[in-house]
């Protein structure tokens, strides 16, 4: 038999021609042709019963789930309680720094003695920290909810900007006054923070104030309305979920499949926090009882044939919209708190496409439950920029000082999606990658971005037109101290190495692999089924102890997969429109496929 074998250099085992002559087709199985060891070989097998296949699939659905978990783990995905202390502190610090700053306003506005000691402010938490999904590096979105008396312009940007800049776990601390909404960036003991500010018509805010109660909201003004709508989504998508743990498990896996496919960034014309979160929970609510595995197929699957601009609503009891719909939205995703409130969304045509590209490639690699070489690596690739476009548009932006730089990029990318819709008009597409990157040859604070160009007929090789239009956007508004802004056109030869090893893959991944058996020779033991124990399944050769990889990359039970395609080769009149073996590795995978697909089709 090894005379009829050979390996190709990714170690896959192949055969020429069958030695056997039988009168059905010379059974194989998955193993690892890195070492000897159990093999299992198959009988002939009576048919699998529908609850037996159900079983099979169960198991392999908590096998898959399994492995996302340890591959959570392995990404670091959830904070170590270290760091969730650290956390802790930093909000339990904030909030008594706003303690104290509304008794100081409250004494600069010289109010009551009575009315001053009953003054209070509180700071809530929302984003991904508010939601229990942030990840070690994740900064923190808090709002600064103050009483009637403390105003925005005076006392939120002046009395607590400087209140917050003496203290000294604060640091790189800056002002975004022309924002959609108000706040401060800083950082606080070494976390970035976001701190906008909303005040509510009382003399004194509840640590714990309730912002989905009407009472609160009763003639606020339209940026506090606007600074409280995060808390207040993220406050009703916890109520709603049926299972938060779930809830939370599996937004961080599509947050970091966002990241890594770079569909994640709402200034770029992608999906934002909210945006993936609404999604999310739309799963968990229609499936409230599914495993991490099964919920994640159901995501993919769901938005992959979503009727979009059809708005994604979850169940919360609000009146639906009627004839009312969200129209500008390539994608419209519904606010969980007012039934006419969508979440903000830059799309483009550009960036609709890759979303739903992205959302179908999901949907093609999870559906198939019973994928031999299943691998959930695969799914959170790297996005290979530099593999897909040969051209890329570098943006540079610089400032004299790294303060300025802060302000300076953030403004910048508060208005990309005029870039965008420019590169539209002249290219028809484009795909700009959120990564941010440092050039480090140059001495001045700066951060470059390199955006995809599709081939077009008219490929545009100077980017000063683009610049000029671009600029007067951008100078439109801005208060501070503009910094530098460079366009221009590069090849993919010319990226720098740090750009082109971003999306390159990552490393290998453990397949299955086919072989046919020479058994004959073999001693054989008979082996029945783990999951329906008067099953037969068929005998083991032993030759040693196996390692039998897994599609997460823990070590299964050897009967897990190899049962699963022995059950479904039972049936061999089915090989009537299947080649009858695999002389190359592309054939050995559309024998599985196709008798998965016809098993779960029946």
């Amino acid at each position: 038999m090894a005379g009829n074998a050979f390996h190709n250099q990714n170690g896959v085992v192949f055969v020429n021609h069958l030695p056997l002559p039988l009168p059905f087709p010379q059974p194989f199985a998955l193993i690892n042709h890195r070492g000897g060891g159990e093999v299992l070989v198959p009988y002939n097998p009576p048919l699998l019963t529908p609850l037996g296949f159900s079983v099979l699939k169960a198991q392999m659905d908590e096998c898959r789930s399994i492995s996302l978990l340890q591959f959570m783990v392995k990404e670091e995905l959830v904070p170590s309680p270290e760091e969730e202390e650290r956390r802790r502190n930093v909000i339990v610090k904030l909030k008594q720094i706003v303690l104290a700053w509304i008794k100081k306003v409250a004494w600069q506005h010289r109010l009551p003695k009575k009315q001053i000691a009953a003054s209070s402010g509180t700071i809530l938490t929302y984003g991904s920290y508010g939601l229990g999904v942030h990840g070690s590096d994740s900064d923190i979105d808090a709002l600064c909810v103050g009483p009637f008396f403390a105003t925005m312009a005076d006392d939120f940007f002046i009395v607590l900007r400087n209140m917050l800049k003496g203290r000294l776990e604060v640091s790189e601390i800056h002002c975004v006054k022309d924002a959609k909404v108000p706040l401060m960036r800083f950082k606080f003991d070494g976390i970035s923070i976001d701190l906008p500010f909303a005040q509510l018509k009382v003399l004194s805010v509840p640590e714990n104030v309730d912002v989905l109660n009407p009472f609160f909201l009763r003639d606020i003004d339209e940026t506090s309305l606007k600074s409280l709508s995060g808390v207040r989504a993220n406050k009703r998508i916890l109520q709603l979920v049926p299972n938060v743990e779930n809830f939370q498990s599996m937004l961080r896996c599509v947050k970091l499949w966002a990241k890594r496919r770079g569909v994640y960034g709402n200034l770029l014309g992608f999906l934002g926090g909210v945006h993936l979160a609404i999604l999310v929970a739309f799963v968990c609510q229609g499936n409230p009882n599914a495993s991490l595995n099964a919920l994640i197929m159901n995501f993919f699957e769901t938005f992959a044939h979503w009727p979009w601009p059809t708005p994604v609503i979850l169940q919360d009891g609000l009146p639906a919209p009627g004839d009312a719909l969200e129209t500008r939205s390539l994608m419209p995703i519904r606010l969980p708190c007012s039934p006419y409130e969508y979440c903000h969304s830059n799309i483009t045509r550009s960036t609709y496409y890759k979303i739903r590209t992205e959302f179908l490639r999901g949907y093609t690699m999870t559906r198939d439950l019973l994928k031999p070489d299943f691998d959930w690596g695969s799914i959170f690739e790297p996005y290979p920029y530099s593999k897909i476009h040969s051209r890329f548009l570098k943006i540079y932006l610089s400032a004299s000082e790294q303060d300025e730089l802060g302000d300076w990029v953030g403004w910048v990318k508060s208005r990309f999606r005029s870039l965008i819709v420019k590169l539209e008009e002249i290219q028809g597409a484009c795909d700009p990658n959120p990564t941010e990157y440092v050039d480090m040859d140059v001495t001045e604070p700066n951060v470059v971005f390199y955006w995809g160009l599709n081939p077009c007929k008219r490929n545009f090789t100077d980017a000063v037109s683009v610049k000029e239009d671009f600029m007067t956007n951008i100078n439109n508004g801005y208060q501070g101290c503009p910094g530098r802004m460079e366009l221009s056109i590069v090849l993919t030869s010319e990226l720098p190495k740090n750009v082109l090893a971003d999306g390159a893959g990552s490393g290998k991944h453990t397949r299955a692999c086919w072989k046919i058996l020479d058994y004959y020779n073999q001693q054989r033991i008979p082996i029945y089924s783990q999951h329906l124990p008067h099953y037969f399944v068929g005998y083991v050769a032993t030759n040693g102890e196996p390692e039998y990889p897994s599609a997460g990359g823990e070590q299964l039970q050897p009967f897990h997969i190899m049962e699963m395609a022995y059950n479904l080769l039972h049936d061999f009149s089915r090989w009537e429109t299947v080649p009858r073996v695999g002389v190359d590795e592309r054939l050995g995978k559309r024998i599985v496929d196709e008798l998965a697909r016809r098993a779960l089709s029946e």
